[in-house]
């Protein structure tokens, strides 16, 4: 069978790589007020290591690959990875996730490179309460960075939104948003990650009850790279609207991803704290063969479905596993 497939015969072509654990915002959702302890520089997967096995995965099926963080963009010269990756036969969809701080500063080197697409995680348009989220975040320069992705023809632009119950989930500001934008809001459900609080948790289905109070839902296609997300559209809007729903509605069944740490450990599954360290194969002369052994292997231990609704956290914070 040509490809890679996990052990429920599912196929896994979307390799999700974090290059950081960093992050210029302290979303409290995602890290502790005062970071995280940095990794030493010798613990973190180089690029050319990052580019070798991506090499071996696209030969192996891989055909997606997205670059996320902590913030990627705060990692030196992240544009090169992104002309390295762009270089290696098989990959078809290079894509990038990002707060979008910092796309006024590189987003032009990122496009020269090869970047396509881009998804901005914006959790809410107000101010204050971006502020509160991200404890010290502007949002006029993530609605900077979302310009300038729209202004270099970045397609499709998408923004990534965390809801939480009575602090983001007055959704008028984003409906406003894709009347005057071509841009694709996907609404994203709490999970036991880094923190969880159940009180702040509410489901998508919730969620779209508000939004219908604003005039009716057209179910329709979604954008590239749609994954699990489901969505709508108001009459007359530029963007959609889409959902995707880890807790209420997990999409496991469907789960084609595979994720790479940046200090080298590979994790089938995001709420499985089940890993392996492929960083020393990677420094000792390793051929792309035996890296596709050691991904079919790590897959073969991939589990059917999360527990997640358990609410249990993971031992490692979301901005150390990548998002």
């Amino acid at each position: 069978m040509n490809g890679l497939y996990d052990g429920f015969n599912r196929k896994v072509d979307y390799l999700r790589i974090s290059i950081t654990d960093r992050c210029n915002l302290r979303c409290f959702y995602c890290m502790p007020e005062g970071g995280v302890v940095p990794k030493p520089h010798k613990e973190i997967l180089s690029y050319e290591e990052i580019e070798f096995f991506v090499r071996a995965a696209a030969e192996a099926g891989i055909s997606k690959v997205r670059i996320t963080g902590g913030e990627p963009l705060v990692r030196r010269d992240a544009a090169k990875l992104i002309e390295m990756i762009s270089k290696v036969p098989g990959p078809t969809d290079i894509s990038l996730t990002t707060n979008g701080i910092l796309l006024p500063e590189y987003g032009d080197d990122l496009k020269k490179a090869g970047l396509r697409r881009v998804n901005i995680s914006i959790d809410s348009l107000d101010p204050e309460v971006y502020r509160r989220i991200t404890r010290h975040g502007d949002v006029k320069r993530a609605l900077s960075g979302l310009r300038k992705a729209i202004e270099l023809g970045f397609e499709p632009v998408k923004i990534n939104t965390v809801l939480m119950r009575s602090v983001n989930d007055d959704p008028r500001a984003f409906i406003r948003l894709i009347y005057d934008y071509p841009i694709h809001i996907r609404f994203i459900e709490l999970m036991p990650i880094s923190r969880w609080d159940p009180n702040l948790f509410i489901s998508v289905d919730e969620f779209k009850t508000k939004l219908e109070t604003f005039g009716p839902l057209e179910l329709v296609a979604g954008p590239q790279g749609a994954g699990p997300a489901s969505y709508v559209i108001f009459k007359g809007a530029l963007g959609t609207i889409g959902f995707i729903s880890p807790m209420s509605n997990h999409f496991c069944s469907s789960c084609n991803r595979l994720r790479l740490t940046p200090d080298g450990k590979l994790r089938a599954c995001l709420f499985s704290d089940v890993e392996f360290d492929i960083k020393p194969k990677l420094r000792d002369n390793i051929h792309g063969e035996e890296i596709i052994t050691l991904v079919r292997n790590v897959l073969k231990n991939k589990p059917e479905k999360h527990d997640a609704r358990k609410g249990e956290i993971l031992e490692r914070l979301m901005c150390q596993i990548g998002g």
